[in-house]
């Protein structure tokens, strides 16, 4: 059995998707003062709307909602389909605080009381 939609059809569908994929992903990627949603995310890299993602090349910020999840190094992969997929050259877990240059006791005091 052969099904055909006519090409209206197809594209609503296709839109009906795009915009489901954007409601569900609190993903953004932050490049300079640009930002885009994240439709797909996978370990190697992620996913944009084909439609308005630039060719990104260079440092990016991923975000959940508004909690910096990574710097990343990202390059353009390829075209798949309504998807731009970006392949991570580095990911970089984002840190609140800075790191220490030397090894803490377990059993350091956390703080010093004066009288």
């Amino acid at each position: 059995m052969t099904t055909y939609l006519p090409k209206e059809v197809q594209e609503g569908l296709e839109q009906a998707r795009k915009r489901d994929l954007r409601r569900k992903s609190r993903l953004r990627v932050s490049a300079g003062d640009d930002v885009f949603p994240v439709l797909e995310f996978r370990e190697g890299g992620f996913a944009l709307d084909l439609d308005n993602a630039p060719k990104l090349r260079g440092l990016v910020d991923l975000y959940d909602g508004s909690r910096h999840l990574y710097q990343c190094l990202i390059v353009a992969s390829e075209e798949d389909g309504a998807l731009m997929r970006y392949e991570f050259k580095r990911s970089t877990a984002a840190v609140d605080k800075a790191p220490l240059d030397f090894a803490r006791d377990e059993n350091a005091p956390i703080a010093l009381l004066s009288k």
